[in-house]
């Protein structure tokens, strides 16, 4: 891929900021720190401005909160004006990081996504007889810095860009060098694009027929228990050695029993939601109606926050789970 340049005009261009300030706010416009920046908007635009051209952006000064949905998660949010920077970032520099990705990634990408991922899934499942399930520990906190870097610089070469996305990078450690905080819009991108360089070597290198990635979610399949084990091993080498991750122990079963993948069970011709999943619907179901009857949701905040959590159990045949649920709650 030719690295590109003279980007950083781009992303500092008023017009740009004005986009990345309506994507920042979108569904936060109420909260104090977005009414404050709101109130003088084109003064603070114009101060971000500067700070991008005389590269003196503030990083950092994150606000730290924990979320159990669906598991134990440390959030990391930036304060608003640097979630404008990230959006602007990210709106010139989209394209770049898309053209690294293969087509079967399906994270954090325009026109994919979970049910995109599932369907593909599904096709596979179908196909071939054995599944490989991949996981790697502590994801977002083993991103590796000075890899990511390296990657980074695979793609750009504008030196006031890359001084933005180092600062971004530096700004958040667990381990000796390595982390991205959860929660940045940056970090998705980072974190989805830190495995650009596996997925290419499986598809490429180890010849993997079918392949399905969802961040750091992977699996593999073929109608070869030992050939499929033996990608498995090859895969875990490349990460270990050139990305500096470690695998959870491999999940490697036949079709017929079932595969666990982003909250749903595949079998050859059925899917149906994982047990963790079915848990989240009851209680996730539970919670919204209670905010309903107690006044603090309005009916159209309860529709918007129960219809995709009905929405996912529709991907899944749980039609029956559901019409159990609705008659014991009822």
């Amino acid at each position: 891929m030719k690295r590109q340049g003279k980007l950083i005009d781009s992303v500092a261009d008023m017009e740009n900021l004005y986009l990345a300030y309506y994507k920042a706010q979108r569904g936060k416009l109420m909260k104090p720190s977005v009414l404050g920046y709101s109130k003088n908007l084109e003064e603070n635009l114009k101060l971000l401005q500067k700070q991008i051209v005389e590269q003196t952006v503030e990083i950092g000064n994150y606000h730290y909160f924990t979320i159990y949905d669906p598991k134990k998660r440390t959030i990391c949010a930036s304060p608003f004006p640097q979630r404008v920077l990230h959006h602007a970032l990210m709106n010139v520099c989209h394209p770049f990081f898309e053209k690294a990705q293969i087509f079967q990634s399906y994270a954090s990408r325009i026109d994919k996504g979970t049910y995109a991922a599932l369907a593909q899934a599904k096709k596979y499942q179908y196909r071939y007889k054995w599944f490989l399930k991949l996981d790697f520990r502590k994801y977002f906190d083993s991103i590796n810095h000075d890899v990511l870097k390296i990657q980074i610089r695979r793609m750009f070469k504008d030196k006031q860009l890359l001084y933005i996305f180092d600062e971004i990078i530096d700004s958040y450690e667990v381990g000796k060098r390595s982390g991205v905080p959860i929660g940045n819009l940056t970090s998705q991108y980072f974190a989805n694009h830190y495995l650009c360089a596996a997925d290419h070597y499986a598809k490429e290198k180890l010849h993997e027929p079918a392949y399905v990635r969802y961040m750091d979610d992977i699996v593999m399949w073929h109608n070869s228990k030992e050939a499929l084990l033996e990608v498995g091993k090859q895969f875990q080498h490349y990460t270990a050695q050139n990305l500096l991750l470690t695998l959870k122990p491999f999940c490697l079963n036949k079709n017929t029993k079932g595969l666990p993948f982003l909250g749903y069970l595949l079998y050859p011709n059925l899917v149906r939601l994982a047990q963790r999943s079915k848990k989240r619907f009851i209680q996730k179901s539970i919670a919204y109606q209670e905010k309903l009857e107690s006044g603090v949701w309005s009916q159209q905040e309860y529709q918007a926050h129960a219809m995709p959590l009905i929405s996912f159990t529709e991907h899944a045949s749980a039609k029956a789970f559901r019409k159990k649920f609705y008659q014991q709650y009822e």
